[in-house]
């Protein structure tokens, strides 16, 4: 994969850093942001970066203000969308400039995207490993399921899923697609799946 330019972006919650990547002639843009305790470097990141690069497409991979900071536990729900929709918006007027922008991301940035794809005018949202039920503690009442978060993105999305995810298996719903591939949250054990389940998606996409 080509150099990134590396992007520190102020943001309410501190400097965010993007690792942003602009092929020759781009037709769109696709943002993604990564894992509560994980980095941009995250095996199913890369493979969907390479995988938009190669249909034209520019990427920023985006790490959050907490990770910036040292920080592996994130904050609040509203405090990373915060910083995310600031993000976003830096990145579409400038090193994305005129560029329609597909968000997304691995895990608990595949909920942020989803939150916040209204407020960054979202084309598409691509959801690596989207957590659908969050864990309980032995003995107590299962927790209310994330499909709301699914359900309210207003533009076209796709889930890539690990048929043996310990979070669940979102359902297809009205606009989303949901790829389901071998392996677990992690995603690695098929990355030739996960490679065409991207490419096709956003190659339909982009029309």
């Amino acid at each position: 994969m080509q150099d990134a330019t590396v992007v520190e972006i102020e943001t309410p919650q501190g400097p965010a850093r993007a690792h942003v990547r602009v092929p020759p002639d781009a037709r769109a843009a696709l943002v993604l942001g990564h894992g509560a305790g994980g980095g941009v470097g995250a095996r199913d990141l890369v493979v969907a970066a390479e995988e938009a690069l190669g249909l034209g497409v520019a990427v920023a991979l985006v790490e959050q203000p907490y990770r910036v900071a040292g920080r592996r536990a994130p904050p609040r729900a509203p405090r990373l969308d915060e910083a995310w929709i600031a993000v976003v918006g830096h990145l579409s007027a400038a090193e994305l400039a005129g560029l329609p922008v597909v968000t997304g991301g691995r895990s608990s940035g595949a909920r942020v995207a989803c939150r916040t794809a209204a407020q960054t005018g979202a084309a598409g949202v691509l959801c690596l490993a989207f957590p659908l039920q969050p864990a309980s503690r032995a003995g107590s009442a299962p927790r209310p399921t994330r499909l709301p978060e699914l359900e309210a993105v207003p533009v076209p999305v796709l889930v890539v899923q690990g048929e043996r995810d310990p979070f669940g298996m979102p359902p297809d719903g009205p606009g989303r697609t949901v790829a389901r591939i071998a392996g677990d949250h992690s995603l690695k054990s098929d990355a030739g799946a996960l490679r065409d389940a991207v490419r096709e998606w956003l190659a339909g996409l982009l029309g």
